[in-house]
């Protein structure tokens, strides 16, 4: 097998991995939706999830369409996936009861998914030409933003009479802590790696 031929069986499998993880992730969106009254999704605001979540996953690739494309960009799809996992990981855990049963799966998932979707920015930053620190930098800012909204969302969604309103700040202070270590660990880390651009194949 030639180095381009495994190349191009590396994208149809990141291709491949991307739709996967949209896919399941719209679908166990749906199961939440059609079951409202399961206990793992009682509460957890998922008409709002069901509604957001798709067109989180669609932005990236509705970016690329309508400017990368042009510019002779191949599909990032490594970002991608990056982007994706959070979401899945997240309606997952509901699904599977995880945030109810297990005490710091709530925790490690404000530290993981902030360091997915904090390395999926980095990779985009790297289409332009900004230096090593300057994406750090937007990547750090990415992340502290992204936990500030998620939080306040969180708080609108729950928290109001809620027995959660006791614990709630000292609950949130300690997500956006673990968003924001998530989020600078990915940054710097994706910014030594050495820019490689995906360029579009000429037809």
């Amino acid at each position: 097998m030639t180095r381009a031929s495994r190349q191009t069986s590396l994208d149809r499998l990141g291709v491949a991995v991307d739709i996967a993880i949209k896919v399941a992730t719209v679908l166990l969106l749906a199961w939440a939706v059609l079951n409202p009254d399961l206990p793992q999704f009682t509460g957890k605001a998922f008409t709002g999830r069901a509604i957001g979540y798709p067109v989180a996953l669609l932005v990236l690739p509705a970016g690329w369409w309508l400017i990368g494309r042009r510019r002779g960009m191949a599909f990032p799809v490594a970002a991608d996936i990056l982007l994706g996992l959070p979401f899945l990981i997240d309606v997952a855990g509901n699904a599977l009861n995880l945030y109810d049963s297990i005490e710091w799966w709530d925790d490690a998932n404000h530290l993981a998914n902030w360091f997915l979707h904090t390395a999926a920015i980095g990779l985009l930053l790297q289409f332009g030409s900004l230096g090593q620190w300057t994406r750090v930098g937007l990547g750090i800012g990415w992340a502290a933003v992204t936990a500030t909204l998620w939080e306040l969302a969180e708080y609108v969604a729950f928290v109001p009479n809620s027995p959660e309103a006791v614990t709630a700040y000292a609950d949130t202070l300690g997500d956006l802590a673990l968003g924001l270590i998530g989020g600078t660990v990915a940054a710097i880390l994706v910014s030594w790696r050495p820019a490689v651009l995906p360029v579009a194949k000429s037809r």
